[in-house]
């Protein structure tokens, strides 16, 4: 079976990796792909935007199945498209993704299914969200109600800091229409940890949890990114935890969304905090494969990825179960120089083919006229170690992460050093 992979990060390449190892898997397309996904599929030079031609182009290729990467396209509807023209395809719809898609939808359907979450209000107005904000203790957390690409989120440990995140939310509108809306939410402490799902309506088939790092320096400083690097499983907390999480806020959430009328098919993406009690609480839901989380967690997989997906597309989800490797992953991210704010492109990259003891995820990557491989983004490579703990795996991503060399290289020193404790 042919399969068009839509999206062109990390994610995606760790997806098309995932699915290549499939008996059942024929040829890979992957749109619009990067220069390293380029190794295991086929790139198809079509932005994930463009739902009239991938949708011709899946019919003409005759793909027996489409997995939709990115957030934006889900939100968009990309899903409905390909239904429309009864193309097999893995993702939420968009009445569904709208659980990433509104953040004041989310925590909404939290409240009234009583499913754990920070307390928050959500505000259309601009004065009446600064009175409010000004009522609240700090630190506090505001956040943009729509898509921002991973940055519509502030953690604000001082007044000043958040009546000027609320600002630039709502009234310079950095975030264009994402701003419309904001909520402003209480401040969580605690352990984070994510736990993505294969979801098919009710059925829910939890994968192994991984704990992301989203601030660009060590010690959790800095800015937020996408995630600077990622780790699984997690041998610091409980399993009870990780278990009571699954049973109170993942399982009741996707059976709230068929009551809602969203029935949710794919990836379903939960951010969690845990919190100083120990009980896990929702900090945001995504509606696909978190980028890097992806690059830790497909690698445990010994089940057949391909049959997953087609088992959720065909409502037969229940029917399956997932086998995960004991083996433990750790994702190093390189990030040019600059990262999370502007940066250069088109930097030479050297060292890949040294590369002998990790795995390698390209997320932003392209080659030049003279076939070198040259940075083509923020986030440029993952570098994932497998190891018999976390502190093998650990070894092994850095190790090898040394081997790669561009002008600018940056990256965390302290992935996964919570565990280590």
């Amino acid at each position: 079976m042919d399969i068009l992979v839509i999206g062109g990060g990390g994610r995606e390449h760790a997806i098309c990796w995932a699915l290549a190892k499939s008996p059942k898997a024929g040829k890979i397309f992957c749109a619009p792909g990067n220069a390293g996904i380029g190794e295991v599929a086929e790139i198809v030079p079509i932005q994930v935007s463009e739902f009239d031609r991938l949708t011709a182009f899946a019919q003409e290729k005759q793909v027996g199945l489409v997995v939709v990467g990115p957030d934006d396209p889900l939100a968009d509807g990309i899903v409905d498209a390909f239904e429309a023209k009864d193309i097999p395809v893995f993702g939420p719809r968009k009445n569904a993704a709208h659980i990433e898609g509104s953040k004041t939808f989310m925590k909404d359907l939290l409240r009234k299914y009583n499913i754990p979450t920070a307390a928050y209000e959500k505000f259309d107005n601009y004065e009446a969200a600064l009175e409010y904000l000004r009522s609240q203790p700090v630190p506090i957390v505001i956040k943009a109600d729509g898509l921002a690409a991973g940055k519509g989120v502030t953690v604000a440990f001082t007044r000043e800091e958040a009546e000027k995140a609320l600002a630039d939310i709502m009234v310079t509108q950095v975030f264009g229409s994402a701003g419309s809306q904001v909520v402003i939410e209480e401040f969580m402490t605690g352990q984070e940890m994510s736990i993505l799902a294969f979801v098919d309506g009710e059925t829910v088939r939890p994968m192994s949890a991984a704990q992301d790092h989203k601030q660009v320096f060590d010690g959790d400083k800095g800015p937020n990114t996408g995630g600077m690097g990622t780790y699984s499983p997690l041998p610091h907390i409980a399993d009870s935890i990780i278990e009571e999480a699954i049973e109170t806020i993942i399982k009741p959430t996707a059976k709230a969304m068929v009551s809602e009328g969203r029935s949710f098919r794919g990836v379903l993406f939960a951010g969690l905090m845990i919190t100083p009690d120990g009980k896990p609480k929702t900090i945001e839901f995504n509606a696909r494969f978190g980028d890097p989380e992806t690059q830790v967690v497909l690698p445990r997989l010994k089940s057949d990825l391909l049959e997953i997906f087609l088992a959720a597309v065909n409502g037969t989800l229940d029917q399956v179960e997932i086998e995960w490797s004991d083996e433990a992953a750790v994702c190093v991210v390189l990030a040019s120089p600059g990262y999370p704010a502007s940066y250069p492109k088109g930097l030479v990259i050297s060292g890949l083919e040294q590369v002998q003891d990790a795995l390698v995820f390209h997320a932003g990557t392209a080659k030049n006229a003279d076939g070198e491989w040259v940075t083509n983004g923020g986030r440029v490579l993952g570098v994932v170690g497998l190891g018999r703990d976390i502190a093998e795996a650990r070894s092994k991503a850095y190790a090898e992460a040394e081997r790669i060399a561009f002008e600018g290289k940056h990256f965390r020193t302290d992935i996964a050093a919570k565990a280590l404790v």
